[in-house]
């Protein structure tokens, strides 16, 4: 069975909170990334979150994470490297990776999972082209641990993604945006 992981954007749906708790409710893991939100806002808003569904993965904000006892964190690769030999309280550590060299270097410094990407095209890196579903099998091919597939993922190509050899998919505006987190689950190939 594949994970589905939504990485979040408190911005795209109107009542985040019941989102949320929907998607936990739904079996959704959830990153929480709100890259536009100082230390102090991310921690307050995660501890509402937490309220809901003590099971997240912090994002970035490795202090924060601490504090409130979170034992799951997703970092982007420059933080990683720079902090990993901080992370030994933690039981999940992510890392985002752009390359396969980049997942052999999370691997090597003790991530747990790796996210990869982006493989489809996708309004947050418009412009940018998508590192497709051969780049997606050749990195997964290369390391021992999960690697969830991101960017441009959707319920017509998650399949596809999974297919590659990804562990899972993870989903930023569809899950947002949706009107029946169950409903989107379900069209998932």
């Amino acid at each position: 069975m594949y994970k589905i992981i939504s990485v979040t954007n408190r911005k795209m749906c109107p009542d985040f909170l019941d989102r949320v708790r929907e998607m936990s409710e739904s079996g959704v893991e959830i990153i929480l990334r709100e890259k536009d939100l100082s230390e102090t806002e991310y921690e307050k808003l995660a501890a509402e979150i937490m309220k809901i569904t003590p099971e997240i993965t912090f994002h970035t904000y490795v202090n924060a994470a601490r504090r409130l006892g979170c034992k799951k964190i997703h970092l982007p690769m420059p933080i990683f490297r720079e902090k990993y030999a901080e992370l030994t309280n933690f039981k999940i550590i992510g890392a985002s990776v752009h390359s396969a060299d980049e997942a052999e270097e999370a691997q090597s410094l003790g991530a747990s999972y790796v996210t990869a990407g982006h493989i489809f095209a996708t309004d947050c890196k418009k412009g940018v082209p998508p590192r497709g579903l051969e780049f997606l099998a050749k990195l997964c091919g290369r390391v021992k641990i999960p690697v969830y597939a991101i960017g441009g993922i959707d319920t017509e190509n998650a399949k596809s993604a999974i297919d590659a050899g990804a562990a899972g998919v993870c989903f930023m505006s569809g899950l947002m945006t949706c009107a029946d987190v169950k409903d989107y689950i379900a069209r998932i190939g």
